[in-house]
């Protein structure tokens, strides 16, 4: 039906939708803190970083993110397939929060729920820009537009009286977010050694990353000469901590009250995720699916001091990103000894020649096209000897797979990796 109604019928039924699920469930974000993360990589990480440390701090929080939810101390799986939540299933979960007396809604805001409008009626207090780079840009009709539809966080965040933005001032998109207005601004950076003169009101406050030390057991860095200590692994890591940490900072917390709670952080289910079972390698579950974040999970990897790295991977389907699946196999090949391509989510498309779209990237690499996702993840596991690490990408830990005729099958590449190993054990 979708396909017949014109867009802008589309873009006015959202709008319009997003208003009246706010004023039938009366406005809840009105009364909490509401912190909205956006960007193109670890928005869901970022967001469940905030929501560990605001919580450690005493407060009471609400969380809706690609991976889960959170309403204070109860926290479920999002079996929705969704970032953000459509129709009234947003605010009526932002309602749940207030009413079980949340003092922060946090919030994954994404561009495909911008551009549908599902930021209406929500009263954002705080932006958070991870970083951008080009990601289904395919519906947003360009990078440029794309782009734009996060700014208008940062647009809503700038109507405040007292908004605040934090920002990454190493992505080089970020003077296009800066332009606008807000009132406090929060600026986290590693690479840059001065700040240039900004538009848009304020300068920010100015964050530092130094001594970065990256082990595959844990992370210390320094935050304006402070240190810190974490079990995440990565460099991705260190800049999702570190906007973490500043939203805190802006609430007013001083750097050194936080440097405790960072020591009992954990990411999400899927992001960098280690299964272990007493097997001899290490297995690794990540949810990267574009190229930028597969080459970061795959350094990440690489901390690790592997005999062989084995990857398992794939691509979206139903036309997204079409033009980055050989990528994805260039930068597989780029950093693993051994390559299996499989099926992901491949919608309406034939899961063959996305596969195929995949490992034509690949160079000068062993490489393995196995459609049955399950069976490459379990080549891979078979194939995997001391030493050795195996990083199943794309899906990290999602619970169903969306295949033709618009159907969902339940999935989880933990439990396959898990119930393998513990077959191999008996």
């Amino acid at each position: 039906m979708r396909k017949f109604v014109p867009k802008f019928i589309l873009s006015i039924y959202h709008f319009c939708l997003a208003y009246v699920g706010a004023l039938i469930y009366g406005w809840p974000t009105k009364k909490m803190i509401v912190i909205g993360v956006t960007g193109t990589k670890g928005k869901t990480t970022t967001c469940n970083l905030i929501a560990q440390i605001l919580t450690a701090l005493g407060h009471k929080v609400g969380l809706t993110t690609t991976v889960n939810f959170q309403i204070g101390e109860k926290e479920w799986i999002n079996r929705e397939k969704q970032t953000m939540l459509g129709r009234l299933k947003l605010q009526k979960l932002l309602w749940r929060m207030r009413q079980a007396g949340c003092r922060y809604a946090v919030i994954e805001t994404s561009s495909e729920g911008i551009l549908q409008h599902r930021h209406r009626g929500i009263d954002y207090d705080i932006a958070v820009l991870t970083n951008l780079s080009p990601e289904h840009i395919e519906r947003h009709g360009g990078f440029e537009n794309y782009r734009r539809a996060k700014e208008r966080l940062f647009a809503a965040v700038a109507r405040k009286k007292d908004g605040i933005g934090v920002y990454n001032l190493d992505d080089k998109h970020v003077e296009e977010f800066l332009k606008y207005s807000v009132k406090n601004k929060h600026g986290y950076y590693q690479k840059i050694p001065n700040i240039h003169p900004l538009t848009g009101g304020s300068t920010p406050n100015k964050y530092q990353i130094t001594d970065i030390k990256l082990q595959s057991d844990g992370t210390e860095f320094k935050v304006n000469g402070v240190s810190f200590k974490t079990k995440l692994i990565g460099e991705m890591n260190v800049y999702n901590l570190t906007a973490a940490l500043v939203v805190a900072a802006a609430q007013g917390y001083p750097l050194e009250s936080l440097r405790a709670i960072t020591e009992k952080l954990k990411p999400p289910a899927g992001r960098l995720q280690l299964v272990s079972a007493g097997q001899n390698f290490t297995v690794v579950i990540d949810y990267a699916h574009e190229p930028a974040s597969l080459k970061a999970a795959y350094q990440a990897a690489r901390l690790f001091k592997p005999r062989r790295l084995i990857a398992v991977l794939g691509a979206q389907g139903g036309g997204r990103d079409q033009g980055k699946r050989g990528q994805l196999g260039e930068v597989a090949g780029n950093f693993a000894d051994y390559i299996f391509v499989t099926n992901e989510d491949p919608y309406d498309e034939n899961p063959v020649q996305i596969i195929v779209d995949v490992a034509a990237g690949v160079r000068g690499k062993p490489v393995e096209k196995i459609v049955d996702r399950q069976k490459a993840i379990i080549a891979a596991l078979k194939l995997a000897q001391p030493g050795d690490l195996v990083l199943i990408s794309g899906k990290g830990g999602e619970v169903s797979m969306c295949v033709a005729g618009g159907r969902q099958i339940p999935w989880s590449d933990e439990k396959i990796v898990c119930d393998y190993l513990a077959g191999r054990r008996s």
